[in-house]
């Protein structure tokens, strides 16, 4: 290969890195904003249909959005830090996952509660704003990392050379 074809192919990996990180912050922009004030709306109509009076009516609206965005996010970056470290994935440790878990649960049953007739589709959709808006929260940090084209490299490297990505512990 030429000099200009290695500047040709490294252009456009840069410019597919370049596009890839736009495209995370564009997802991140709409679906996290579009979560948090959907958590805010169903978490205050859960808290209404407690007494009047009981102080618990305001938590869900008033705790769901800082949880779910310290917890996904905490997830996002104890995942990122293991993927550039090349350690195993922090995700299988199980305070992780119950709080991953705490939040599509809380999440999901504030979104069916909020409504006067629950049904499978409100399940659906509240499981879909879920997904969608901790996926983005859970990318935050590899989004803003740096670190987002070394590793990228990396793994395509790793990929070409036939080998998977392993640890220090060979997992």
């Amino acid at each position: 290969m030429t000099e200009e074809g290695d500047d040709v192919g490294m252009d456009e990996r840069r410019g597919a890195l370049r596009a890839l990180r736009v495209l995370m912050w564009v997802v991140i922009a709409v679906e996290v904003p579009v979560y948090l004030v959907w958590l805010g709306r169903v978490g205050y109509l859960t808290g209404q249909e407690l007494p009047r009076g009981d102080v618990a009516r305001w938590a869900p609206p008033v705790l769901l959005p800082p949880v779910a965005v310290l917890f996904c996010v905490m997830a996002g970056w104890t995942w990122w830090l293991s993927v550039v470290a090349r350690t195993r994935s922090s995700l299988r440790e199980g305070w992780i996952v119950a709080s991953l878990v705490f939040v599509v649960v809380s999440s999901v049953f504030c979104g069916v509660i909020s409504v006067d007739e629950p049904s499978v589709a409100t399940g659906l959709l509240s499981a879909a704003v879920t997904g969608l808006g901790m996926i983005g929260l859970f990318f935050i940090p590899a989004a803003s990392s740096g670190q987002l084209p070394d590793v990228i490299r990396r793994r395509a490297a790793e990929r070409r050379a036939g080998a998977g990505p392993t640890g220090p512990d060979g997992t």
